[in-house]
Parts: C-alpha cells; sequence; structure tokens
C-alpha cells in the first residue's frame, strides 16, 4: 500500500492543492484511498467536506494515535498525507517512517528556493543519509508559468539538486475553481482539462 507525503515548510506552496489532486487521481483509478491532514488548519479535511457525492470517494484518515501516527487501515490501498508548514522534526520523522513517497512542492520563487535549500538538508538528517532522499523524494514545480525568468531560475535550481523533477504543475486557475468546490482535475471530463492532465503523468508513473 503505497503512502505518498506532501511536505515543505514553507506554507503556501500548494500542499494541499497537490495533496487533495493526487488523492483524486488514485479514486478516479479505482483504488480505495484515504486523505490525512497533519496540518492544525485542516484545509485538505474542509475540501473533503465539499466534496459532492457520487464522485470517487475519498475517505478522510484520522491518522493520530497514541505515540505517532496510526497505521492506515485494513483494506485501504492508497494514502496521502497533507503536512503542515514548519513541521516539527519529531512529526515529519513519523511521517517519513511511514510514507513510501515524499513529493516536494515548490514555487518559482527565490524564497521558495532558500526554504528548499534548508529543508533539504533537514530531510538529510532525517534519513541519515543523501542517498536516501533518491528514489523516495521528488519535487513538483507548482503555479509554474514557463515563459517567466522565475521558471527559468526554478529550473536551474532544480537542476542542481540531484532528486528527480517529477512534475511542472503550471499556474492556472483550475486548481483554484476545483478546490472550491470539492473537485479535482481527475473528476472532470478528460477533455476540459486535458493540458494539466498531461502534466500529472510523470507525476503518476514515478509513483
Amino acid at each position: 500500500m503505497p503512502v505518498v507525503a506532501v511536505v515543505n515548510p514553507k506554507g503556501g506552496v500548494g500542499k494541499t492543492t497537490l495533496a487533495t489532486n493526487l488523492a483524486g487521481a488514485f479514486a478516479a483509478q479505482g483504488h480505495r484511498t484515504m486523505l490525512g491532514d497533519l496540518d492544525r488548519q485542516q484545509s485538505s479535511r474542509d475540501w473533503l467536506s465539499l466534496r459532492p457525492e457520487g464522485l470517487a470517494p475519498i475517505e478522510g484518515w484520522d491518522e493520530a494515535g497514541e505515540g505517532g501516527l496510526r497505521r492506515p487501515p485494513a483494506g485501504v490501498t492508497h494514502v496521502v498525507l497533507d503536512t503542515p508548514a514548519q513541521i516539527e522534526a519529531s512529526r515529519l520523522a513519523e511521517v517519513l517512517k511511514l510514507a513510501d513517497r515524499v513529493l516536494l512542492p515548490m514555487q518559482p520563487s527565490m524564497l521558495d528556493v532558500l526554504a528548499m535549500q534548508r529543508f533539504l538538508r533537514e530531510l538529510e538528517r532525517a534519513l541519515r543519509g543523501r542517498a536516501r532522499l533518491h528514489g523516495r523524494v521528488g519535487v513538483v514545480g507548482m503555479r509554474v508559468d514557463a515563459r517567466t525568468r522565475a521558471a527559468e531560475e526554478l529550473e536551474r535550481f532544480l537542476a542542481g539538486l540531484g532528486l528527480p523533477v517529477v512534475a511542472t504543475l503550471r499556474d492556472t486557475q483550475n486548481y483554484v475553481q476545483l478546490t472550491a468546490h470539492g473537485l479535482t482535475l481527475f473528476d472532470l471530463p478528460p477533455q476540459r482539462v486535458e493540458r494539466d492532465l498531461q502534466s500529472w503523468e510523470p507525476l503518476l508513473r514515478w509513483l
């Protein structure tokens, strides 16, 4: 059972957008999917409450347990964890112990680059070595406009990370509008969001 954690210590980078749409992708494939929300703001849980009936089901997961995170219930095939900004080291260690894959969303800004540099050092310490990042940790570019200088700078930074850039998601209002109604790209007819679905294909293959 794959457990995918969406992690970045910086707020506002698109963690919840990535987590909810990933859960939607798994559910649309027919997997029994759970979405856990470790953030005090509970944005993913709020999003679940907006989700219309009749769509591919996504279950909420009460992941907190005595002594750490619970194991997902029997029968669940796919789990997505939305994590908070400024995640504590102890909680990060619990997440890394549970997760099979870790997605690091980041936007094309210098503040995001600096925050990611610091966080990668923290990840290395938590995983006891940079080599343990490989094959398990992937970067997702969020809200990227390929025409901008910021996007070029992000591309250069990511090229030097030594980690796979598993997807680059464009800057579009589709995510904002869908989130407001408890929806994901994967709930719509493919022809309506074809360009965005294509950008998800390498991410889903990597997972």
